[in-house]
Formats: C-alpha cells, structure tokens, sequence
C-alpha cells in the first residue's frame, strides 16, 4: 500500500464547455453554463433551465454507426476517456494497455435509448426493439466500450453509487493501483439529461424553479437557494502509479493521497440530519494522508443548492474542522455547472487538481444573500489567488453515499 498514484490525464464535456481547459477558463472567470433547455418541450415542467452539453459531435469519438444508436451518455463518457487517454499519451508506448484497466461510472446509465425502444415497443410490437438495446442501456458499456476503444486489457468494470457514482469510481481505482492490481487506470463518470429524470426530481421537489434568469438558479449558500439544476457531461482521469509515470516522464497533476467512503445507513433520498457520514467520509481521507484538518487548504463542496443538503454539509464541515474551518474556503462549483449528477464527483476531483496547479481557487457564484447558516468562507462569487498543498472533494448521493477525496499538489 505505500505505491503512490498520481493523475497523468484529464478530459471532460461540460455546460461550461466541449473540453477541460475551456471549462476550466469559464470555472476561473464565474461564469454560469445554465440556460434555458432545447433538448425537450419544457411545458409544465417546473424547472426549465439545466447544464446542457451543445455542439458536441459524437462521431470525432466513435464510429458514426455506434454514435446513432447508442445513448448520449456513451457518447460524453467515449469522449471524455479519448481526451483523457490523449492528454495523458500513456498509450504511446507499448503494451501499457495490457496493465491498464478501465472504471467508467454513471448514475443513470442508458435511459435515453431504453426510453425510446420502450416507446418502439408499445408502438410496433416486441419486433420494434432494437437488438442493442442491452448493450446500449447497461452502466457498464461506457467502461466497455473505452475499454475495446483503446485496447485496455486491464480490470473493466463499473461503479454506480449515485450522485457519488464519479468520486467512488476514482477512490477504488485508487486503491487498486495502491495495492498493485493493476498499474494505471482510465476512470470517471458520465451522465446525459433526459426529461423523465427531471420530472421524477421536479416531483420530488428537489429542482430550482426560480427560473426568471437562468445563471442564477444555482446558488450553493445562498439564502434564497432552492434546489439544484440538473446537468450533464463527463469527466475521466488517468490514474497512474508513481513509478510508472515517472519513467514515462509523464506530465503529472496531482496525487490522490486520501479517500473515505460509508453510508449514511438513514434514508433513500434524504442526507443524515447530524451529517455523521460526510464527517466520517472526511475524516477518512484525511487521516489516509496522514494530515491534519489544518493542513487541508480548500474544499470543493458538494453543495447542490438545496436547503437542506448544503446547510447539513456545512455543520459536517464545522463539526470536523472546528475552529480551522474559519482559515478553510469551501466553495461549489454546482454553482457554475450545475449538478452533472454521476459526473459531479469526477469533474470536480479535476477542478480540485488544477485549482492547485494554477494557484487559483474557484469561486460560488449567485452570492447575494448570506445564510447564518452556512456562515464560512465560500469564495464568494469571484476566484482567488491561492498557493495551497491539499484539497478535499466531497460528493453524497442518494442511498446515503458519502465519498470523499483528498488531493496533493504536484510540485
């Protein structure tokens, strides 16, 4: 366990932009990717304004057969491990495909294509449905198809664990390269918007409806924050062992040195009202990189912008830090993407990493209203120029996931 694994490749689709330095630029400037949404009929939804992914061809990706038939989701998670995989050139030298495996996660998988083939049936009869439906809906062909894509011969699976489902993905990819079962990882999230998915959490009130200007629905903090605003895309890390990518000399971003992970064991839906498992999820990872509170320099916060879950996340911090909190930032970059849901965790394990590199924390946006109850420093609505060693990246899901992910700055 005392091999090292550090992040040799990133790449990403985000509202914010079809790359990771694009929407990286955009994280660093505050600006907003919500807007109102084309992808569907907005009448009678009560949310009309998401993170969507635009102008992105799937065929500079896939082959142009696969890309019509199969769902958006393979599509930004295909894309995401291509640019990954590129920026990383670990397949530049022969045979690193046979010792490296694959972990592609999503939260909801293919429900585009199982929506439309449920539709073909009803309409046409069992012979309307096409025969790749299973192979286009399961969560794992994201991790399958990279995996054949790019000859990775190592572990292929998938992790689906939630709004967690990107962050859970990293850790265990973590931990497999730490006790050496496999040398290098492709490994990430990917989720697409779809309506039924924003109707069911519109039913469940967990959406923004205050819908008069979109950039402002996402509010992480505020006051006057009332849901969060879906979104989509994908966000893929190539995890390598230190070793390894040193004598590739490979170009390195950062070490992963802490993961926690536990179930809050409480509700399907709901955050545990004491936030004991982000707690524990942080304390974890923390004592893993054998630091203390005082020594973590920024958090990115899961912060969806709903009442209850940031005000929860905000006691859990105050509990753990203590008095240390006061000389902590902790903002949400939600504010800025939106919830990208699976891919949440990835992107902002991605945002964490060149928040060090560039000396530049990003800031929570639609700060107007201060709450008494999520009284700490948010980095409020503009960037801040900061040299710092670690930062923690907290992602929670439905079912009581709680993951969280602590970084080391590459020096």
């Amino acid at each position: 366990m005392d091999r090292r694994v550090v992040v040799t490749g990133i790449g990403a689709l985000s509202p914010l932009g079809l790359d990771i330095e694009t929407t990286w630029t955009a994280i660093k400037a505050g600006q907003s990717g919500i807007r109102a949404i084309t992808k569907w009929e907005c009448t009678g939804f009560p949310q009309r304004v998401g993170g969507e992914i635009l102008g992105f061809c799937p065929d500079k990706w896939m082959k142009p057969r696969d890309a019509a038939l199969c769902d958006p989701f393979l599509h930004f998670a295909v894309a995401g491990a291509g640019m990954a995989i590129a920026d990383s050139r670990l397949l530049d030298h022969p045979g690193a495909g046979a010792r490296t495996g694959t972990c592609i996660a999503t939260a909801t998988g293919g429900v585009h294509v199982l929506v439309s083939q449920q539709a073909n049936m009803l309409r046409k009869g069992p012979n309307g449905v096409s025969p790749m439906t299973v192979p286009f809906t399961i969560c794992d062909m994201a991790s399958g198809y990279v995996s054949m894509q790019h000859g990775l011969e190592g572990p292929n699976h998938c992790l689906v664990s939630a709004c967690a489902s990107g962050a859970s993905a990293i850790g265990e990819a973590f931990h497999m390269i730490k006790r050496g079962s496999v040398e290098a990882m492709v490994v990430g999230a990917a989720d697409a918007t779809v309506p039924v998915h924003s109707a069911a959490f519109a039913a469940a009130r967990a959406l923004s409806t205050a819908n008069e200007v979109p950039a402002k629905a996402s509010r992480p903090f505020d006051a006057k924050r009332d849901g969060f605003v879906i979104s989509e895309g994908s966000a893929v890390l190539v995890l390598e062992e230190l070793s390894q990518a040193r004598a590739r000399e490979a170009k390195i971003y950062g070490e992963i040195v802490g993961y926690g992970s536990c179930s809050d064991a409480y509700h399907m839906t709901a955050p545990e009202p004491s936030g004991r498992g982000a707690i524990r999820a942080m304390r974890e990872a923390i004592n893993m990189a054998r630091i203390c509170c005082k020594d973590v320099g920024y958090v990115n916060a899961h912060a969806t912008s709903t009442p209850l879950g940031d005000r929860i996340e905000v006691a859990a911090l105050q509990s753990l830090f203590g008095a240390e909190l006061q000389n902590v930032p902790v903002s949400s970059t939600k504010s800025m993407t939106g919830h990208m849901i699976g891919a949440a965790g990835s992107i902002e394990a991605i945002f964490c990493l060149l928040a060090m590199r560039d000396e530049m924390l990003p800031p929570t946006i639609n700060q107007e209203y201060p709450d008494p109850e999520c009284a700490i420093d948010t980095i409020p609505n503009i960037a801040r120029h900061s040299s710092i060693e670690y930062a923690l990246s907290n992602s929670f899901g439905f079912g009581g996931h709680n993951v969280s992910l602590l970084l080391r700055r590459w020096i």
